[in-house]
């Protein structure tokens, strides 16, 4: 289906001026009677035509015998019937003219092989007659700017709240729980849609269509699954450049969650480690729960994105400050300390019992002063250290009115943002604070994670402004039959694209060798060359440090006997030899092809190590300069490459360069499947690869 096909069928599906509910019931207990009752009462605007046979009416509306007989074709289906009578409807509804169809049934793939196999014959019927489909195994769908309440969802059960906030789920049942958590704090949702099994249109595209409306400020995601990698970037690209954060919850962290979401729709989870980081190359917000989820909405619905990093913290409360101060350290944020024109300005303010550094402690001093508050907010926030402020309170139940007042204030003087933390506020102080655009959250950490939320979108949405698109060339090549290319190959490829390779000469017996390393110059280090052999130094092919002809010539004998003893069979293609690299800080950088996302790249802490500490960091290729920096910026031990125990710090420039070349090389050839470059020397002058292997089906022949 055309892009602009699938456009049109979500806008009929979001904004129907005539639905069909094939299977309607009169009966509003009945999951086929909820959408009719609901759109009834909430008095939808379109037209509503019930399609059942057992009816001439539903509740003085005129009932259909079936599809045929509907008087126009209607721009959304609802389909709730038996799973084997959907074929049939959507077949029906094609022919008619109605361009898309939200199937409630379930029974498809999520139940096994033979529900598979019907989906597949409905998806197939589908095409063939022109008609998308929303589903199968969903709860509908709601668009609360005009009162349509296609669904039978539990959270319809009270009128929708119209607001800023799209949110699209694989989940119904959980996603329901988040729309009613979001309801509770007085969060509005414009759209709520559940995509099911997602045979045709999914979830990402859904959300593309609805960012476009001026009333969404956010977008949020219920994921069990991706199943359309390009798509998610897409809408990533999309929200960043429209400044609109996209906030998912993801399962299948653990490989319990991963079973239980393909148990569910049927949906791989994929490698959680991958998604996390590439959520975070392309500004997508991952949160772990539905609680972080509605917080955030909360968050970026009231609160604009700060322009840099520093938080300061207001509080009434050290131990609160404490905490705050732990959990920021925690996400990596330095809390910057007050100029000192801002500390004897809080110092005019604040009792001495009080605190003038981050956190800033006002004490509880200022109910009966509220220029102690509301000053010292003000102030922090005049200093160019400070981007946001986080205000921390609990209780002041009979101070309700008093805090408001100071709050209506901050609100109206200060331009840089702010988030209050209020442990038990009084009732009167949510919907208050909703009506003038203040976000509130009541949990002590949970506010330090909703402030990152807003630090990393902001920049993401920067890197997003600043990236430049990566050139490259892709040559077919010539297939060899193997699943490692020779090292001689690779460093070929390799050195044509400008890695910075190490100096490298082959050979195929002692004497060659030895006169090649004459040429290299010494030292040299000698490795065995096979393709049989993934790690050599652990069947002896690897000496280090020679320094003569002879001393080569020795150990490259010595070398093919002991493998001819203890590896018989083994195929060994020669000898590389490498010029000695002077010892620095070992990294690697790798390549795969990733089943959901593609091309990824990797970088980590490397050497013999690299498996036990798993310090590495993946993105989407293609990876731009900043993505490269932003990736050494992730990894946990980068302190490392910053010069600890007399090493000196490492070049980062050359660094992001080497990414951004193995970026490129795996765009042009395509057919390497992996590329594993450990050890890669970085040093404060140079970055060297001095070893590497790479898998997949391969090319000789570049012509």
């Amino acid at each position: 289906m055309t892009k602009q096909n699938t456009v049109h069928a979500i806008n009929c599906m979001l904004y129907p001026k005539s639905i069909a509910i094939i299977g309607a019931s009169a009966d509003a207990n009945k999951l086929n009677g909820r959408p009719f009752y609901f759109m009834r009462r909430d008095k939808f605007g379109g037209r509503i035509y019930p399609v059942n046979p057992r009816y001439d009416e539903i509740h003085g509306v005129t009932c259909y015998p079936d599809i045929a007989a509907l008087p126009e074709p209607p721009d959304l289906a609802i389909v709730a019937i038996p799973a084997v009578h959907c074929k049939d409807a959507i077949v029906q509804l094609g022919q008619k003219g109605c361009p898309i169809a939200v199937v409630f049934s379930s029974g498809f793939g999520e139940t096994g092989e033979v529900g598979r196999v019907m989906e597949r014959e409905l998806l197939n019927a589908a095409q063939e007659n022109g008609i998308r489909i929303c589903g199968p195994n969903n709860l509908g769908l709601i668009n609360s700017f005009n009162n349509m309440s296609a669904t039978f969802s539990q959270y319809a059960d009270l009128p929708p709240i119209p607001g800023p906030v799209a949110f699209a789920t694989q989940s119904g049942a959980f996603g329901t729980g988040i729309a009613a958590l979001a309801r509770s704090r007085g969060i509005g949702i414009g759209y709520f849609v559940n995509t099911g099994n997602q045979i045709d249109i999914n979830l990402m595209e859904v959300l593309e269509t609805a960012i476009d409306d001026e009333r969404i400020n956010v977008i949020a995601a219920y994921l069990e699954g991706v199943t359309n990698a390009d798509a998610l970037i897409r809408l990533a690209n999309k929200a960043m450049n429209l400044v609109k954060p996209f906030i998912v919850v993801k399962v299948g962290r653990q490989a319990a969650g991963a079973r239980a979401t393909l148990s569910h729709t049927g949906a791989l989870a994929g490698n959680d480690a991958v998604f996390d980081d590439i959520a975070r190359q392309y500004g997508i917000i991952r949160v772990r729960n539905e609680q972080q989820m509605v917080d955030l909405m909360a968050t970026f619905s009231f609160t604009k994105v700060p322009l840099g990093k520093g938080v300061a913290i207001v509080t009434q409360s050290g131990g609160a400050g404490a905490m705050m101060a732990d959990r920021a350290e925690e996400l990596g944020y330095k809390l910057p300390v007050p100029s000192g024109q801002t500390r004897a300005r809080l110092q005019e303010l604040i009792p001495t019992y009080g605190s003038y550094g981050n956190p800033i402690d006002v004490t509880g001093q200022f109910l009966a002063d509220p220029r102690i508050l509301k000053g010292s907010v003000e102030i922090v926030l005049d200093d160019p250290a400070f981007d946001i402020a986080v205000v921390w309170l609990q209780l002041m139940h009979g101070y309700a009115d008093f805090l408001l007042d100071i709050f209506c204030t901050l609100k109206e003087r200060v331009s840089k943002p702010f988030i209050v933390c209020w442990i038990e506020p009084p009732d009167k102080i949510r919907d208050a604070f909703n009506e003038i655009g203040i976000c509130l959250i009541t949990g002590t950490e949970q506010v330090i994670d909703a402030v990152s939320g807003l630090i990393e979108f902001g920049c993401a949405c920067k890197r997003c402004a600043e990236q430049e698109s990566p050139i490259f060339s892709s040559k077919p090549l010539n297939s060899y039959e193997s699943t490692r290319l020779p090292s001689k190959i690779v460093y070929e490829m390799m050195t044509s694209a400008g890695l910075p390779v190490v100096k490298c000469a082959f050979a195929s017996n002692s004497d060659a060798a030895a006169a090649a390393a004459d040429k290299l110059g010494y030292p040299v280090a000698v490795k065995i060359e096979s393709s049989q052999i993934s790690h050599k130094s652990d069947v002896g092919g690897v000496a280090l440090d020679l320094t003569s002809a002879d001393e080569v010539r020795t150990t490259v004998s010595e070398m093919f006997s002991m493998i001819n003893v203890t590896r018989p069979g083994l195929r060994v293609d020669g000898v590389l030899l490498q010029s000695m690299v002077p010892a620095q800080t070992e990294i690697i950088v790798g390549m795969r092809r990733d089943p959901v996302f593609g091309p990824i790249l990797m970088i980590g802490l490397g050497g013999v190590f690299v498996e036990v500490f798993k310090d590495t960091v993946f993105a989407r290729i293609p990876v731009s300069s900043a993505d490269a920096y932003y990736m050494l910026e992730n990894i946990d031990g980068r302190e490392v490459l910053d010069g600890v125990r007399g090493k000196n710090a490492v070049n980062r420039e050359l660094i992001t360069k080497l990414l951004v070349a193995v970026s490129n090389f795996a765009l042009k050839y395509p057919e390497i499947e992996e590329l594993d470059l450990n050890p890669v020397l970085a040093g404060p002058d140079g970055v060297t690869v001095v070893d590497w292997l790479a898998t997949g089906t391969f090319l000789l022949d570049r012509t």
